[in-house]
C-alpha cells in the first residue's frame, strides 16, 4: 500500500489550500484516515482524522478551519484548509489505518506535502 499525498504550496495568511491523499496497493479495508503535520523544530502533530463512517476528529488548533473528509470508493482522503495561520506552516503528512488483504492490520505513511502561509 503506498499514500501519495498532494495539495500543498504556498498561501497567504488567511487564504485556502486542498490537500489530497490516495491510496493504491492491496486495499482490503482502510479504518481511519489522518493527517498530521510537523513544523521545523516541532514533533509531529495530529490534525484531523476520519473514520471509515465519516466520524471526524481535530486538533483545537485547526478546528472550525479545517475540514477532513474522505472518498471511500477512491481511497482518498482531503483535508480543506482555510482561514490559513502562519503557524499552519507545516509538513502535512497522511497517515492510514488499513487491513491489505490477507495481512493483519497495517499502518501506512505519504511523503508529506509542504504548506507555507505567508503574511
Amino acid at each position: 500500500v503506498q499514500l501519495q499525498a498532494s495539495g500543498g504550496g504556498l498561501a497567504q495568511s488567511g487564504g485556502s489550500l486542498r490537500l489530497s491523499c490516495v491510496a493504491t496497493g492491496n486495499i482490503g479495508s482502510m479504518n481511519e484516515m489522518e493527517w498530521y503535520r510537523q513544523a521545523p523544530g516541532n514533533q509531529r502533530e495530529l490534525v484531523a482524522s476520519i473514520t471509515s463512517d465519516g466520524r471526524t476528529k481535530y486538533s483545537d488548533s485547526v478546528k472550525g478551519r479545517f475540514t477532513i473528509s474522505r472518498d471511500n470508493a477512491k481511497n482518498t482522503a482531503y483535508l480543506q484548509m482555510n482561514s490559513l495561520k502562519l503557524g499552519d506552516t507545516a509538513v502535512y503528512y497522511c497517515h492510514a489505518v488499513v487491513i491489505p488483504y490477507g495481512v493483519g492490520i497495517r499502518h501506512f505513511w505519504g511523503q508529506g506535502t509542504k504548506v507555507t502561509v505567508s503574511s
